[in-house]
């Protein structure tokens, strides 16, 4: 298979969005993004980002393929796991303390920081709107994370994920439980379960 036509099939499996280092890893010219986009085939949409001209761009999947340190959290968890109808604006994402934030990312998120020990813990993987695979912290996590950080969160939006998460099935307390502990938000958990519950 020629170069072109492995770049056109990397296109269409990543749903339209392609980086610029994807075609280092298969080894391809980056020459073809420039006369694909000369074509009018792709889209530069920012620094080492392409779309395809029939597609939209896959801004979560994009950001985190190009700054993998980000794992979304917070608002945006909230929404990709179905506990909150409202779309965010800004996208939310924890990073380990001591990672800097570039300007790019600081404009166009909302930026928590953790511990080292703590960062990776509750990572899973779940699909942007567009089919995309993304990191997001899992339910558990991102409960906890929410009630940790409420003061910079929207009261509304913590009480509506918070009685959305109590009639989910599959919600594993005793996992919530240890992620509070570790994240000391144990009591408030507590708290708020007993009114839930």
């Amino acid at each position: 298979m020629n170069n072109r036509k492995k770049l056109e099939k990397l296109i269409k499996q990543h749903h339209g969005t392609i980086l610029s280092a994807d075609l280092d890893k298969y080894e391809i010219p980056r020459t073809y993004l420039s006369v694909l986009v000369a074509e009018g085939k792709l889209e530069r949409v920012d620094r080492g980002i392409y779309v395809s001209s029939d597609s939209v761009e896959d801004a979560m999947f994009a950001m985190q393929s190009k700054y993998s340190k980000l794992i979304y959290s917070h608002e945006t968890a909230l929404y990709l796991h179905g506990l909150s109808d409202r779309t965010p604006f800004e996208y939310s994402a924890t990073v380990p303390s001591g990672y800097k934030v570039v300007e790019n990312v600081s404009e166009r998120f909302k930026v928590y920081y953790i511990k080292k020990d703590l960062y990776a813990m509750g990572v899973t993987d779940t699909n942007t709107l567009f089919g995309n695979v993304i990191k997001v912290y899992n339910l558990e996590r991102t409960i906890c994370d929410i009630v940790r950080s409420r003061n910079r969160i929207d009261i509304q939006i913590l009480n509506e994920a918070l009685k959305r998460f109590v009639k989910i099935k599959s919600a594993d307390y005793s996992l919530l439980m240890e992620y509070a502990k570790k994240l000391n938000v144990e009591t408030v958990i507590k708290n708020y379960l007993e009114v839930l519950l």
